[in-house]
């Protein structure tokens, strides 16, 4: 079979995660990465993968199976995402949760005039915790749910930070309150509201001469990011940044609580959980196997945009149905 063509825009972390992600799958190749930076200073860690500008994509659309998007929620994968399906098979890993649904309309409305086949939000939540609710939802109706996050770096968040006026560098931090996710896990089914669950802990390089109570402000206040949460901000140099937040780990957990039996008499707690030591190469890793479920959709001629709730699960992998029957079923 031939190997899925697999080009990346944006060559950050998250690009080098799905990177990373196609040298381990042997029916992958990553052909092109396209930057919005100078492509000559741009080197990929796998041989022969040609850099180019990001002006030049619609000239190699024929030469790309997938096109894996790497940009950020904040104001990126908005824009890129509908244009970009209007020519590509693409992927995102679009988190703004709340703006799901619009993200969602916009990018169908492209690959349908275009033929084409997305599949957004793709990672682990939204993505792999999404499927983990959807399961243990349809299986406990009569519940709740809660999701947990952290303690880790958010790279979305991280990404919206750096995007505020004055600000050089930033490091978010998603942190749950240990009695919630202890009540949780006892079967208490407690009414927590987003403020009791988490808190937030920014890391700021203020640029020489920034208005720090500016930028402070802007942080806190930030709608569908900090505005909801007890957000600390702590300005750092560079330095200290580098020194000790230079690695993005993540992880958390997603519990139903329910009950089954005549009278509810009988409590039942499912939990699926991640911990992550690097937050994109994990999130890489699943755009990959998303891009191989893209593939096969457009091969079998789909057309518009889905999300892992649309994949079916064989889709997602490089073995045959007979070998997941015997393997993994």
């Amino acid at each position: 079979m031939a190997k899925t063509r697999i080009g990346i825009l944006g060559y950050g972390n998250l690009g080098k995660g799905v990177e990373l992600a196609c040298r381990q799958n042997d029916d992958m190749e990553l052909v092109a990465v396209f930057t919005r930076r100078d492509p000559t200073g741009v080197k990929p860690l796998t041989e022969g993968v040609a850099v180019r500008s990001a002006d030049d994509l619609a000239a190699h659309a024929d030469d790309i199976d997938v096109l894996v998007l790497c940009g950020g929620s904040a104001n990126d994968l908005p824009e890129q995402t509908p244009s970009c399906a209007a020519l590509f098979n693409v992927v995102d890993s679009f988190d703004t949760h709340a703006n799901i649904p619009d993200h969602f309309a916009r990018v169908d409305a492209a690959a349908r005039e275009g033929g084409k086949v997305a599949i957004i939000s793709a990672g682990w939540d939204p993505g792999m915790f999404s499927l983990a609710r959807l399961y243990a939802t349809s299986i406990l109706p009569d519940g709740a749910d809660y999701t947990f996050w952290g303690r880790g770096v958010s790279q979305g968040h991280s990404d919206a930070i750096r995007r505020i006026d004055g600000v050089a560098d930033a490091r978010q931090y998603t942190v749950p309150v240990p009695a919630a996710l202890e009540a949780v896990r006892s079967g208490e089914n407690p009414q927590l509201t987003t403020r009791q669950k988490h808190t937030r802990e920014c890391y700021v390089v203020a640029e020489q001469g920034a208005d720090k109570a500016a930028i402070e402000r802007a942080i806190v206040e930030m709608p569908n990011y900090f505005a909801d949460y007890d957000t600390t901000v702590t300005f750092v140099t560079q330095e200290e940044l580098d020194r000790d937040h230079a690695d993005i780990p993540h992880g958390g957990s997603v519990i139903r609580s329910g009950a089954t039996g005549e009278a509810g008499e009988h409590r039942h707690v499912v939990e699926f959980s991640l911990k992550l030591d690097s937050n994109p190469e994990f999130t890489g890793s699943v755009l990959a196997a998303c891009a191989r479920a893209v593939h096969r959709m457009s091969q079998e001629g789909q057309t518009g945009c889905k999300t892992l709730f649309d994949v079916p699960p064989a889709y997602l992998s490089a073995a045959s149905a007979e070998e997941l029957r015997a393997h993994l079923l």
